[in-house]
């Protein structure tokens, strides 16, 4: 690609700190200063970005200039604009860069999503259009989000990627619009497939966590939590649920079944897990057994309400016994 002599500036501010480029930049006008933002911004979402190229272009202007590691387009940018033009002028020159950089690649937003929500919309579509928003993305993604489709929606998609180039940039607009709505209507629609993918990560880490050593698990935990309070929490409750009580060792069971009383118990066992009900009777006496059958006997219809809090008040013991590290598991 052969730039143009903004883009080559652009790509020269990327080699310098915000402070510098900001320096630079004084007194220069603010469409140009936006113009430069705008190219800032679409050599970075475009992945044009090459390190031997910026070096080149930086020896172009300067001998002594390096490039510099760990560059970050939206810091750089905002401090940038901020110093240059001000917070107002700068937020509407990032809304303007935004709308432009959409004008000029709708694609970019679909990029930056993650791989199986892309995948589980582009299953409903057209094949056409899969095929369109595939050859758009950059190449070990889009090989990613194949693999993701189902075989009829893989084949089909493959088959016309090499059409790809014969749609219009019109239809591909088109195309770019249509795929982002569907894309926001599935993360809306039912609490979104990224929060229950994050509820499987946190609910993984939680059952790493709770094979540590006490001290080293609450170190970790710690800084998940001053790094994410809410993550946190999260965690901690994800270590002990309900279905994990087969998993609870026989005496630490025995333990916290001890301050339980015999109603809640009968109450949680109602329609419960065949291995949850053989678990917990096996810790129990044959007298406190008898007494739960009896308790059963004397219900007539339990309210779902009631059972769920008598199964949240026996994880609320076993939660607080792993807290206190008293808690042992049989992991398979």
């Amino acid at each position: 690609m052969v730039l143009s002599g903004k883009q080559k500036a652009a790509m020269l501010l990327m080699n310098l700190d915000a402070a510098t480029a900001a320096e630079l930049l004084k007194g220069v006008d603010a469409k140009v200063v936006q113009e430069l933002a705008v190219e800032l911004a679409y050599l970075d979402a475009a992945g044009l970005r090459d390190t031997k190229r910026n070096a080149e272009i930086a020896r172009q202007f300067c001998d002594l200039l390096q490039v510099k590691e760990g560059f970050h387009l939206k810091s750089f940018l905002d401090e940038m604009l901020k110093s240059t033009v001000g917070h107002e002028k700068a937020e509407q020159i990032k809304t303007e860069i935004e709308n432009s950089l959409q004008k000029r690649d709708p694609f970019i937003p679909i990029r930056s999503v993650d791989s199986q929500d892309l995948a589980s919309v582009l299953e409903n579509e057209h094949p056409q259009a899969a095929a369109v928003v595939l050859s758009e993305l950059p190449a070990k993604k889009s090989a990613e989000v194949l693999g993701l489709l189902n075989e009829d929606s893989r084949r089909s998609a493959a088959g016309r990627m090499t059409d790809s180039d014969t749609v219009t940039v019109e239809a591909k607009a088109r195309i770019a619009e249509m795929i982002c709505k569907h894309l926001e209507a599935l993360t809306a629609g039912t609490g979104g497939a990224v929060q229950a993918r994050k509820g499987q990560s946190l609910r993984k880490l939680a059952v790493i966590l709770r094979n540590l050593g006490k001290e080293l698990r609450d170190g970790l935990l710690s800084a998940i939590h001053e790094k994410d309070d809410e993550a946190g929490k999260q965690v901690a409750n994800l270590m002990i649920l309900w279905e994990d009580i087969p998993q609870v060792a026989d005496r630490s069971m025995q333990e916290a079944l001890r301050g339980i009383d015999s109603k809640q118990l009968a109450l949680a066992l109602i329609k419960a897990d065949k291995a949850i009900i053989q678990k917990i009777r096996s810790n129990i006496s044959e007298r406190a057994a008898a007494t739960i059958d009896e308790e059963t006997s004397l219900m007539s219809t339990p309210k779902k309400d009631d059972i769920e809090q008598a199964k949240e008040e026996i994880v609320k013991t076993l939660r607080e016994m792993n807290e206190k590290g008293e808690l042992n598991f049989i992991e398979e």
